[in-house]
């Protein structure tokens, strides 16, 4: 499994906007080959900051299938006008569980 962190900052007074198109969003890449969960976090300070946490089965599976197919252009056109700045997308594996 890998797991997707985004740090996500949108633009100022967008916030309510923002997620209810995240509402839609949710279900393009819920549909995806190899994707297996989904939380999007709001920092506590309500200024638009958000932690995007998604689950793939491998890399492949976001940057290969995901990010190259139609359902992403779906996904950039409802999401990408929010960012200010676009956000920085790391991959991580499991080191350690309890």
């Amino acid at each position: 499994m890998i797991n997707e962190f985004a740090y996500l900052t949108i633009k100022t007074g967008q916030a309510t906007e923002f997620e209810a198109a995240f509402d839609k969003a949710k279900r393009i890449i819920s549909q995806m080959s190899g994707f297996i969960s989904l939380n999007l976090y709001r920092h506590h300070d309500g200024m638009g900051r958000y932690l995007l946490h998604v689950v793939w089965r491998d890399i492949a599976s976001h940057q290969d299938r995901f990010r190259k197919s139609a359902e992403y252009e779906q996904w950039r056109a409802l999401l990408h006008h929010f960012y200010e700045p676009f956000p920085a997308v790391e991959y991580f594996e499991t080191a350690v569980t309890l």
